[in-house]
C-alpha cells in the first residue's frame, strides 16, 4: 500500500493528514500555525510526516493565496505574516523528507476534493467557497482546477462589495473577507464592545437578541449571498458547496445564506 500526505496551512492552523492509494484518511495531525515564523511551522511538518513511517509517494499542500505557483511561495496574504511571503514551501518540505511536493491555492485544493469524492462528485461544474479565518474560493470544471490565464482564478477575498465598508488587516475596505470571514465578524464585533472570542459567539449574541451581533451576522450573511450570486450569474455552476469554520460550525449559517441566494435570482435563472 502506498500513500501520499495532504497539508492544509491555515491563517489558524496547520493540519497535516496521511491517506492510503484508495483515499482513505489513515492519520490526522493538527497544531496551530505560526504566523510570523514559517520555519517553526514547517520543522513541525517535516517532523509529522517522517513520523507516520509509511511508503509516502508524495505531498500535497495548501495555502491562502494568492500564490506564485512557478516558484511555489505565497505572493502576499492577509492571514499570514509578511515573513511567509515569497517563502520556497515546497522546496523547504521536499528538502527535509525527500519527497517531491505539490503547492496550490488551499480553496481550490478543497473544491478539487469536494468534486472528486464530496458532495460535487457527480457534477461537471463545481463552485466551492471557505468561509473561515478567511474568505477563499476556488472552481472545479470536469474535474480540474480553473486557475485562470495567471493561476489567480476566484481569488475573491479583496471583491468590493460595500463602498467604505468594514476594514479588517490589510484586506481592502468593503472587501468580502473584511465582511464575511471569521476573523473579520470577531473583529468588528470587537471593536463595538462585545466581548467575543470568535465568530461563532457573535451569532450566539445575535440569536440571544443583542442588536449589534444582529446586524453584523445580518451583514456577513447578506453580503456573502451577494458574492455567490455573483459568481454564479458569472460562471453558472452546478453546484455551490460552502466550507469553513463559520459555514459548517454556526448552526443554520449554510442554509440562511443558500435561501439569501435563492431569493436574489427568479426561478427561472436559479438551477438546482
Amino acid at each position: 500500500m502506498k500513500y501520499a500526505v495532504g497539508i492544509d496551512i491555515g491563517g489558524t492552523n496547520a493540519r497535516v493528514a496521511l491517506v492510503d492509494e484508495n483515499l482513505n484518511l489513515v492519520e490526522r495531525v493538527q497544531f496551530r500555525t505560526n504566523t510570523e515564523d514559517p520555519n517553526e511551522t514547517f520543522s513541525k511538518i517535516a517532523e509529522t510526516i517522517k513520523g507516520f513511517g509509511k511508503d509516502i509517494v508524495g505531498v500535497g499542500i495548501s495555502c491562502p493565496g494568492p500564490l506564485d505557483l512557478k516558484n511555489g511561495c505565497i505572493l502576499t496574504t492577509p492571514n499570514l505574516g509578511q515573513a511567509w511571503w515569497g517563502f520556497p514551501i515546497p522546496q523547504t518540505i521536499s528538502e527535509a523528507t525527500g519527497l517531491p511536493v505539490y503547492l496550490e491555492n488551499d480553496a481550490n485544493l478543497a473544491a478539487l476534493a469536494e468534486a472528486v469524492v464530496g458532495e460535487g462528485k457527480d457534477k461537471r461544474y463545481v463552485q466551492y467557497l471557505t468561509i473561515s479565518t478567511g474568505v477563499g474560493s476556488g472552481q472545479i470544471i470536469d474535474k480540474k482546477i480553473y486557475d485562470g490565464a495567471h493561476g489567480f482564478a476566484h481569488e475573491i477575498a479583496n471583491c468590493i462589495l460595500w463602498k467604505d465598508g468594514p476594514q479588517h488587516g490589510r484586506l481592502l475596505n468593503g472587501a468580502v473577507e473584511a465582511i464575511c470571514s471569521g476573523t473579520a465578524i470577531t473583529t468588528r464585533a470587537q471593536k463595538a464592545n462585545l466581548e467575543v472570542k470568535h465568530a461563532g459567539e457573535v451569532n450566539d449574541l445575535a440569536v440571544a437578541g443583542n442588536p449589534v451581533a444582529q446586524e453584523i451576522m445580518e451583514d456577513t450573511k447578506d453580503y456573502l449571498a451577494n458574492m455567490i450570486a455573483c459568481l454564479i450569474a458569472v460562471t453558472d455552476p452546478e453546484i455551490v458547496i460552502l466550507g469553513g469554520s463559520v459555514a459548517t460550525k454556526i448552526k443554520g449559517f449554510t442554509k440562511d445564506v443558500e435561501d439569501r441566494v435563492k431569493k436574489k435570482f427568479t426561478d427561472r435563472l436559479f438551477l438546482t
